[in-house]
């Protein structure tokens, strides 16, 4: 079961220490790239401060973003502002988030996000929570996957698992980490069963297109490529 204030708190905890790590960065290092093909450590800011914005529209029966174009121009726009003003904008806007996310509300109704994709407005503030912390390590300046909590690992590694289900382009595969957890994905495809395991950071990072997947150990087959998210 989804613990909305649950995931909120863990929010928090999540914003507070990308603000402690980019308050440490000199005034140069958000023009310097990111490790996100085309986007600077500015990009990536602006990209959170809007995506705040973004879910309190979500949660507010709002569309998500006027259109991807917009969205794009947004972050654009923003990405090369002096640092004070960058950070100033990502407090202020992961505070109009929290605020939007603590009104009380019918958190089983359906909302919707960009694309047309809905879900669970419970599930909002684990949405933004991978936000902030995948984007935190994006930054590449000093938090890695093997930072991230145990907890948000194995649940995004759930979601993922459950994302790629049955897609037809990716083979049936077993996912297992070093803990002994497993989780089974994809399906769609001809071929495999293959088994593909590792510590539960390398995983996430083959799963959500932030490792190559050379750390891993495979049986039954070449490692699945996975569709981008």
């Amino acid at each position: 079961m989804i613990d909305h204030a649950h995931d909120l708190d863990a929010v928090r905890e999540a914003t507070d220490r990308l603000l402690s790590a980019t308050g440490k960065l000199d005034g140069a290092a958000l023009a310097e790239p990111s490790r996100l093909p085309g986007w600077s450590r500015g990009h990536v800011v602006a990209h959170l401060s809007r995506n705040a914005d973004a879910l309190v529209n979500v949660l507010q029966g709002r569309p998500m973003y006027a259109d991807s174009e917009t969205r794009d121009r947004d972050i654009e726009r923003d990405a090369p502002r002096p640092k004070a003003e960058q950070l100033a904008d990502l407090a202020e806007s992961a505070a109009r988030f929290v605020d939007a996310a603590s009104a009380p509300a019918d958190w089983s109704r359906t909302v919707t996000l960009r694309n047309g994709v809905t879900d669970s407005a419970s599930r909002i503030p684990f949405r933004r929570r991978v936000e902030v912390e995948l984007h935190h390590v994006d930054l590449g300046i000093g938090y890695e996957l093997e930072d991230l909590p145990d907890e948000f690992v194995t649940r995004e590694i759930d979601f993922l698992a459950e994302r790629f289900g049955g897609h037809p382009d990716v083979v049936s595969t077993g996912v297992a980490d070093d803990k002994g957890r497993t989780w089974t994905t994809g399906g769609g495809a001809e071929g495999g069963p293959v088994t593909v395991r590792g510590t539960a950071a390398e995983l996430l990072g083959w799963l959500c297109g932030r490792r190559d997947g050379s750390a891993l150990t495979l049986e039954g087959g070449p490692l699945p490529a996975l569709p981008p998210l």
